[in-house]
């Protein structure tokens, strides 16, 4: 410490003297006169005299070192004693560099500063090439299928149940894609040998000392982001842009969302932190240069992810696109700890902010998504009848749609948590004065309600009142079912299924009036049916207008539909209850007139057992066995 003391001591009287002095004489003399007031100065002045030689001999040493090396046609770092000495060499450049630079205002010296900082760059590019070479055999040596990245992320087939897809199958269910989670990602990455980390070290560190810090993080940058690269394609992630994804076929979207789901997931579970682990490793001790490299290797691939992510949240709003929509939501969610913690430093700190605000962005897309759902619903045209008043298209759809969205339940609620009013605009039915548990439910309630308005549109389209309550009947049925059986149950409450359920009750009492209330009156007997003479012929007058409107009901009726089978019984044994015991009273009144009795059988058309049997026939139509799917 004293002779780095008198080192600067002498250099800035140096300094004054050359300040002061008109001329290298009168600068002398001023040296001189220090000299006189401390015998340092005189022993120094002395001293540095033989230094400028010295310091001149040094130099041409170092220049003859590290040019045989810099100038060498073959890798120095192929032989362990060239690469310590060249590095030796170097710290000694370095080292007289620094120690000679309080003297370089004179022209000696600044001299020699100027030919060493030369001979500094030369090993610089030199170091910089054999970094390269190191980082690129490093790699080399590195199998990507053996490291088992591909096939920790494998797993990305399906599976399906019966209510799993968005388009209906042949049971008329939903059907979703599922990816079957990949299991470990406890999967450490040395893409470099540990031999090859350590000189990647040393000369980073010598690189960092001699202020190329930057040049190193560049080419070290350079061949990590190769390697990045090339893990993303061998993960089958294509290099896409946002205009390409929307212009792409749904099934193909399908498959590189499966593909996206999988290299997001290694990326950032495993490739991104083996990237960091290794930064840290070659520029230990040096954490700006660390953490710059890291920003530049990953950026690219990085942004690639997001940007694909990016180009599903601002693409279609298709109803179809929910479930694939939904995973990769999900999927940015459960990473979102990952990009936090991965890309923690300032110059990441871009990548961190655009993840979240497209992880907020494809939430926005769920809810845009819902309100294609509802225009959906709205447009529905009401042009064409069901056959036989079965079950509509867009009940079974719709249905079937909210039953599989609901199993992401947890998801949608956190999607609608910040649009609690209906997506569709105006005041939400205050008049129900319901208390609806979360802005989820608020959304099934709406999407219930158009549908219910636009089956109510639909039914109108029937001429005959018992068909029109046929039809409500059946799709009130299915809705009411499909509600109790899943999640819509618990977010649309108790209330609304019994208040639903109440509403298919009444569609049973309006058929069973609109259909066979006239039957029924037919039967009915009145004072004028008890007179011995008069009541004979208005009895047979009775029983010929009930065969003709019993005939008309049940061949009319036979070809109508009620999809569920215990629904088609209860409303046959509706009928059969209401109409054979008016018709056995009937036909016992008929047969005690004295003027018929035994010829009552030249009138009967119908037994009752063929009344029975009859009734047995109805809603056996054709869109019976289509309308019972569920």
């Amino acid at each position: 410490m004293a002779d780095n003391g008198e080192e600067k001591l002498i250099a800035v009287a140096r300094h004054i003297a050359k300040t002061l002095g008109q001329n290298d004489n009168m600068a002398d003399d001023i040296l001189q006169i220090f000299s006189n007031f401390d015998g340092r100065f005189r022993e120094k002045l002395g001293e540095k005299t033989g230094d400028e030689s010295t310091l001149e001999q040094t130099l041409r040493s170092l220049d003859r070192q590290i040019s045989r090396y810099v100038t060498a046609d073959h890798p120095i770092w192929s032989d362990s004693a060239d690469s310590s000495a060249f590095l030796d060499s170097v710290d000694e450049l370095v080292a007289l560099i620094r120690d000679w630079m309080p003297m370089a205002a004179e022209k000696p010296v600044a001299s020699c500063l100027g030919r060493a900082e030369d001979l500094l760059q030369q090993a610089m590019f030199r170091l910089e090439e054999e970094f390269k070479f190191l980082m690129e055999r490093g790699g080399e040596s590195f199998d990507l299928t053996r490291s088992g990245i591909e096939s920790a992320g494998a797993g990305a087939n399906t599976e399906s149940d019966e209510d799993d897809d968005v388009f209906e199958d042949e049971d008329g269910e939903i059907e979703i894609p599922v990816a079957n989670a990949i299991s470990d990602y406890n999967i450490i990455i040395d893409a470099l040998p540990s031999g090859t980390i350590n000189d990647l070290h040393e000369i980073a560190k010598r690189m960092v000392a001699a202020g190329y810090g930057k040049e190193c993080s560049h080419v070290y940058s350079s061949c990590r982001r190769e390697f990045l690269e090339e893990s993303m394609t061998r993960l089958g992630l294509q290099k896409l842009s946002i205009d390409e994804v929307h212009k792409m076929p749904w099934s193909d979207l399908e498959d590189n969302i499966e593909r996206w789901i999988k290299a997001v997931n290694v990326a950032l579970r495993i490739l991104f932190p083996s990237e960091c682990r290794l930064c840290d490793r070659v520029f230990f001790g040096f954490s700006s240069a660390a953490d710059l490299s890291f920003m530049e290797v990953c950026r690219g691939s990085a942004i690639q992810l997001l940007n694909f992510a990016d180009a599903v949240a601002i693409g279609s709003r298709a109803p179809e696109r929910l479930f694939k929509v939904l995973d990769v939501f999900e999927t940015m969610r459960e990473l979102m700890p990952e990009f936090e913690a991965v890309f923690s430093d300032q110059y990441c700190l871009f990548l961190r902010n655009e993840a979240f605000t497209i992880w907020k962005r494809l939430g926005e897309a769920i809810r845009g998504i819902f309100m294609e759902l509802e225009n959906l619903i709205r447009r529905d045209p009401a042009k064409s009848a069901v056959p036989g008043g079965g079950l509509h298209p867009i009940t079974r759809y719709v249905m079937n749609y909210l039953r599989a969205a609901c199993r992401s339940r947890q998801t949608l609620e956190q999607v609608f948590e910040e649009s609690i009013l209906p997506p569709g605009g105006g005041d939400y039915r205050k008049a129900d004065d319901r208390v609806l548990s979360s802005s989820l439910s608020v959304q099934m309630h709406w999407v219930m309600e158009l549908l219910e308005s636009n089956l109510e549109a639909k039914s109108k389209i029937y001429r005959d009142p018992a068909l029109c309550s046929v039809f409500m009947m059946n799709n009130g049925r299915y809705i009411v079912q499909k509600v109790k059986d899943s999640e819509l149950g618990s977010l649309l409450g108790e209330d609304w299924v019994r208040k639903h359920s109440a509403k298919v009750r009444q569609y049973h009492v309006n058929y069973q009036r609109s259909s066979w209330s006239k039957v029924l009156g037919v039967l009915k007997l009145d004072n004028s049916s008890l007179a011995p003479n008069a009541g004979s012929k208005a009895l047979k007058e009775k029983l010929k207008l009930f065969n003709v409107q019993f005939e008309d009901n049940c061949r009319t009726q036979s070809a109508w539909v009620i999809f569920d089978e215990q629904l088609r019984e209860e409303l046959k044994i509706l009928v059969l209850g209401n109409v054979l015991p008016a018709y056995r009273n009937f036909l016992g009144r008929l047969q005690s007139m004295p003027d018929i009795g035994k010829q009552a059988d030249r009138h009967i058309k119908y037994s009752a057992e063929d009344v029975e049997a009859r009734i047995g026939e109805l809603f056996q139509g054709n869109g019976g066995s289509a309308g019972s799917r569920k």
